[in-house]
């Protein structure tokens, strides 16, 4: 779970940059539920897996929640349609 995780994670953050360009800034009400799966899937793994070998999950966890604050912002900035 570590490992989906932290490559859901990945593909979030480039999205997430993809999102940041004008007018494409309405993919980020894709980006949040794909995040919050990344998340969720991270919480799974750091629950079901020895200390450890907890790295990649936490990384997941962190990198998905960087995108869903950031995805949050930056419709915030543009009301969710720029």
């Amino acid at each position: 779970m570590g490992l989906i995780s932290l490559l859901w994670g990945i593909v979030a953050m480039l999205w997430m940059v993809f999102a940041l360009i004008p007018l494409l800034g309405i993919t980020n009400w894709l980006l949040i539920p794909f995040a919050a799966i990344g998340a969720i899937l991270a919480a799974i793994g750091i629950a079901f897996t020895s200390r450890e070998k907890r790295g990649r999950a936490k990384t997941g966890l962190v990198l998905n929640c960087i995108v869903i604050v950031v995805a949050i912002v930056r419709l915030n900035l543009g009301f969710g349609l720029i």
